[in-house]
């Protein structure tokens, strides 16, 4: 019984010290450096959703619920006094409006147009009537359109951690 332990032993030191097949590790690939420009924390552009399937999560979501998600979408708009937020397409005339965590990182101005991959927490929130003023004079809005602005408004919205422009 004594050799048979003996035995066993070794047997589990050789096993454990055999090379790993390393094929079935899930390892991020790089982004190649050339499509993509990043900001803020770096994500990788696999697995994110279209802007239509972000769109159709957020018309179930209520005030309360937040989603982690990455989505990718076309901007629209973005802050004309520094770039600290963004309007992304959503479809069907929505858009859903990023901002950054903690305010640490800021957009280009001349995105509008293009592509980008965002990754955060999406959310419903009610949009008083100041902040609405407050977003459309940094859009660079005219003094009528901001004078129209009376009322809360149900806005879909996001912070985002990380953010890839497609070059």
């Amino acid at each position: 019984m004594k050799y048979f332990n003996i035995l066993i032993a070794i047997f589990m030191v050789f096993s454990a010290c055999r090379p790993q097949n390393k094929s079935k590790e899930l390892v991020a690939e790089p982004l190649a450096e050339e499509s993509y420009e990043y900001f803020g924390t770096q994500i990788v552009d696999s697995n994110a959703m279209t802007a239509g399937m972000l769109l159709k999560k957020y018309k179930v979501m209520v005030k309360t619920d937040t989603l982690a998600a990455k989505f990718s979408g076309k901007v629209t708009e973005v802050c004309k006094a520094k770039g600290c937020w963004m309007k992304l397409e959503l479809g069907n005339g929505e858009e859903t409006m990023v901002r950054f965590k903690d305010y640490s990182f800021f957009m280009p101005q001349d995105i509008v147009g293009r592509e980008v991959i965002v990754n955060g927490v999406a959310f419903v929130e009610e949009r008083n009537v100041e902040d609405q003023r407050h977003f459309a004079q940094d859009g660079g809005k005219s003094e009528e359109e901001i004078a129209q602005i009376t009322g809360s408004k149900k806005t879909y919205a996001f912070e985002a951690d990380g953010v890839l422009i497609k070059k």
